[in-house]
């Protein structure tokens, strides 16, 4: 990487986690660029410089947190590539427990001021959606080779699009809702993620 290229990113890196240390302290409404600028220790103008406006300031937030989750939820897949049904049973539940303690997650189903962070994960959420579902279209290819690739699509689809319902409308339970997601998904587990 070169000195311009780190530099960039850490630039990006620093924003990115300074907008999170102020939403968990006031609402994404009531967070400026300039409150990010100067969290920051740059101008308000580098950030537009670098980012383009705050709706893609927030996407590339929203972005960051889904690609932290996704990590979290591959590392306990294959720790559990085994047994299918633990991975992605445990996988799920991780990635509840986490997303709950996360400042975005607590935004948005909080809703106060939220509401922009939410329609950047559903209504407006297309790029999340794609790029979680080919990331993790990738990742299950890559753990099980047998799953042929339209099913592993699928799976990604109906995992990434599950993720997101259970991020913007949490229950009290991730383990039991982690529990009913594996149940769900027993027939597609056993047929083709299964060896027979």
């Amino acid at each position: 990487m070169t000195y311009q290229a780190a530099a960039k990113q850490l630039l990006r890196d620093t924003a990115l986690d300074a907008a999170g240390e102020l939403l968990r302290d006031r609402a994404w409404s009531a967070i400026t660029m300039s409150d990010v600028a100067r969290a920051t220790g740059v101008s308000r103008q580098t950030l537009y410089n670098e980012f383009g406006g705050r709706r893609e300031f927030a996407q590339a937030y929203v972005l960051r947190v889904a690609q932290r989750l996704i990590s979290d939820v591959e590392a306990v897949i294959t720790a559990n590539a085994g047994d299918p049904h633990t991975a992605l049973t445990r996988a799920f539940e991780r990635f509840l427990a986490e997303a709950s303690e996360t400042a975005l997650v607590a935004a948005i189903a909080g809703r106060d001021g939220g509401d922009e962070l939410l329609a950047l994960v559903t209504v407006q959420g297309g790029e999340l959606l794609h790029a979680a579902t080919t990331r993790l279209t990738s990742f299950l290819r890559a753990t099980w080779p047998q799953v042929p690739a339209d099913d592993a699509e699928a799976a990604a689809d109906v995992l990434v699009r599950m993720a997101i319902s259970h991020a913007a409308l949490p229950g009290d339970d991730p383990h039991r809702a982690a529990t009913g997601l594996a149940r769900a998904l027993g027939p597609f587990i056993e047929q083709v993620l299964m060896p027979h």
